[in-house]
């Protein structure tokens, strides 16, 4: 079964061009990085399955519902890139607020487990508008885990972590037994959260397949960075 699924998809801002006819299917259960240059339309993908934003053209679904259908918001969750929880309420209120909102039944748990597990004990009750990007960071990624989502959609969910965050943050998605869809410009983090790619460019999809698949392309002994970087230059044809 497919838990995503994108055909032919176009998408304008005014007289550019988002997003050109893209398609590709994401079984329940697997694990992908959607790779691009700046530009690329990664961001306006996500938002699309996220339900944010209609595609001028194409069909959308997250299982069987629309992505802005009740159904699929229950589903999925989304982090955008530079998310902002609330500003004006604190560390606990956004996660009891987005608890209760989501419906979570086991809120006070929920809410003690994620306090704990990102490390923002300390700052539960201070005010979001003070705390560091990289704790804003963290509380964005438990507001978007709080519901149990079956589906992540995360744009850069590594940004502004420290080092031993990170590691954390890698650890805990690895530990989730769910369908995901990460955009990032980093090769070693699709290589630690993901097993498949999607690699976009100026709207098109240039490659879909396994990381292994990926390594295969290369000459010998080539790092990875380097075949993705060829193939968003076009410098070798791909299947």
């Amino acid at each position: 079964m497919n838990c995503i699924e994108i055909e032919n998809v176009s998408k304008k801002y005014g007289k550019v061009l988002a997003l050109n006819n893209i398609s590709f299917k994401i079984q329940c259960g697997d694990k992908y990085a959607l790779l691009g240059p700046n530009g690329a339309g990664k961001s306006t993908t996500l938002k699309i399955l996220a339900g944010l934003l209609k595609p001028d053209q194409g069909k959308v679904s997250i299982l069987v519902y629309p992505p802005d259908s009740i159904e699929a918001r229950k589903l999925i969750g989304y982090l955008p890139e530079d998310a902002s929880p609330y500003r004006v309420l604190s560390v606990r209120e956004n996660l009891e607020y987005i608890g209760a909102l989501r419906g979570v039944e086991d809120l006070h748990e929920r809410v003690e487990f994620l306090l704990d597990i990102f490390e923002l004990r300390e700052y539960e009750k201070a005010k979001v508008s003070s705390l560091s990007r990289g704790n804003r960071q963290k509380l964005a990624l438990a507001l978007a885990l709080i519901h149990h989502p079956k589906i992540i959609i995360f744009d850069e969910p590594l940004n502004y972590l420290d080092i031993p965050m990170q590691e954390k943050v890698i650890n805990i998605l690895n530990s989730l037994n769910l369908t995901a869809l990460i955009s990032t410009h980093i090769m070693s983090v699709a290589l630690r959260l993901t097993k498949r790619v999607i690699m976009i460019s100026r709207g098109r999809l240039l490659w879909q397949g396994s990381i292994e698949e990926l390594k295969k392309m290369g000459e010998e002994h080539e790092q990875i960075e380097s075949i993705v970087a060829r193939i968003m230059n076009n410098d070798f044809k791909t299947n």
